[in-house]
């Protein structure tokens, strides 16, 4: 009751909560339906009690803000049904449709103790945020701008953003720094928070970075270990999702579930479900442009086996034929010269028969000449004997000299002495260079010297 005070009612406090309690529980006597943001759980372990802090926001602003209670056994139900229906736990900064019941305390005052939670709930305005991502997205056209970039043949530089004590960075370490084939890869890891309230800004500053250098990069790899949707929430934000589809590096996106792709997977270049999955998807490219490669560096070499066996075999033959053909002229010429040697010892016998006739004539004719006269006859003999036997000697040392240039003549026109003198043979397609109007660049030619074989690609023709 009232107590009368310098004529003034004056009620007590206890009696003022105490009408306060009474009432509430009047009005409030059955649990009902909350829709909310549920900015903090504050939870403690040591008690296993939750008491959150509530709010609600328009445009931005917090138009209302409510403490609540979420006793130990009602928190474990409800934490169970998250884990079974988001694959995450209850945590802060998500929205919540609760089972509430009013209560006030004397000493503790007004609050609200939550029954129940409802996942299902949360779930929904999840997609509702995912959907007016991608609608905003797509308005501005920038949906597919990403995609749109063309992945580099041979991915080598990787700007990773993770978490470096992340699994699922270290399984794609493993994967793509030991492969069996020995790629080599270039990566520099920017570690971000890749959950929760701060991944947004995290990984936005990372992609900020990293658009700094991005000329030493190919692609941005965004790998994350498994987690659940709510865990994934950040990669529906808009401001992230803008990041990404405006990034100017192919941006590959691990994140590491399976199901329900978030927008900025959608985005994203390319998508993979895990890290692992990244790390083969880069080493399939190599392969795709080793394969093909390596199967042309054995047709090259095939063929170019081929090609010198064949133009092995055409020159063995060539100079099989030289030989022949240089045999066949040295037989010609040393049987022209036995030919001239006998019709020079014909006619060297037929001149000295007729000298010795003339001179038997002489001599009975001028048998009973003077002493003189025979003198003179013998003078002129031994003058005739020496002018012939010069003419002789002269006649054989010319045909000597000429066998002699002929045989050099030979000798130097063999193959072997011909490149050693420094010449060369260049062949195109097995027949020998004659004319530049028949060299294109391009070409592959071969030249001939003296100690082997030069196999040359023609790179211009000037005349």
């Amino acid at each position: 009751m009232p107590e009368a005070i310098n004529n003034k009612n004056v009620f007590s406090l206890i009696e003022v909560t105490r009408s306060i309690e009474k009432t509430l529980a009047e009005r409030y006597k059955s649990a009902f339906w909350v829709q909310a943001e549920m900015n903090k759980l504050n939870h403690y372990s040591h008690s296993g009690h939750c008491y959150p802090d509530l709010v609600e926001k328009k445009d931005g602003k917090v138009i209302a803000q409510m403490r609540a209670n979420l006793w130990k056994t009602d928190y474990i139900k409800v934490n169970d049904n998250f884990l079974r229906v988001l694959k995450e736990p209850l945590k802060d900064g998500v929205k919540i449709l609760f089972l509430a019941k009013i209560s006030f305390n004397p000493a503790y005052g007004l609050s609200l103790r939550i029954v129940d939670i409802d996942p299902a709930y949360t779930l929904g305005d999840l997609e509702k945020e995912k959907q007016e991502t991608i609608n905003k997205i797509k308005q501005e056209g920038i949906f597919d701008k990403n995609k749109a970039l063309h992945l580099p043949l041979l991915p080598k530089r990787i700007a990773i953003i993770s978490v470096e004590t992340s699994k699922g960075y270290a399984d794609f370490l493993n994967v793509i720094d030991e492969n069996e084939w020995g790629y080599k890869f270039f990566h520099f890891l920017f570690p971000a928070l890749l959950q929760g309230d701060k991944a947004v800004e995290s990984i936005c500053n990372q992609l900020d970075q990293i658009r700094k250098v991005s000329h030493h990069f190919d692609v941005v790899a965004i790998i994350r270990g498994g987690g659940g949707d709510i865990g994934l929430s950040c990669y529906n934000h808009y401001q992230l999702v803008r990041e990404i589809a405006l990034f100017p590096l192919p941006v590959l996106t691990g994140i590491g579930h399976a199901t329900n792709e978030t927008v900025a997977e959608m985005v994203s270049n390319t998508n993979v479900i895990t890290p692992t999955k990244m790390a083969d998807f880069l080493l399939q490219k190599f392969h795709n442009f080793s394969v093909p490669v390596n199967d042309a560096r054995k047709k090259i070499i095939d063929k170019t086996s081929r090609l010198l066996n064949e133009e092995k075999s055409k020159f063995q033959a060539e100079a099989k034929l030289f030989r022949s053909v240089t045999h066949n002229v040295l037989f010609k010429n040393k049987n022209d010269i036995q030919e001239s040697i006998q019709t020079f010892t014909q006619h060297s016998r037929f001149l000295f028969r007729n000298e010795r006739t003339y001179l038997s004539s002489v001599k009975a004719g001028l048998g009973k000449g003077s002493r003189g006269l025979l003198v003179d006859d013998s003078q002129k003999i031994l003058q005739s004997q020496g002018r012939f036997a010069g003419r002789l000697l002269l006649y054989v040392k010319d045909r000597k000299h000429e066998l002699t240039n002929l045989e050099k003549d030979i000798s130097n026109m063999s193959p072997e002495n011909v490149l050693k003198r420094g010449y060369s043979i260049t062949r195109l397609d097995g027949k020998a260079v004659k004319d530049i109007k028949n060299v294109r660049a391009g070409d592959l030619l071969e030249t001939i010297v003296y100690e082997g074989k030069i196999a040359s690609r023609v790179d211009r023709v000037t005349k």
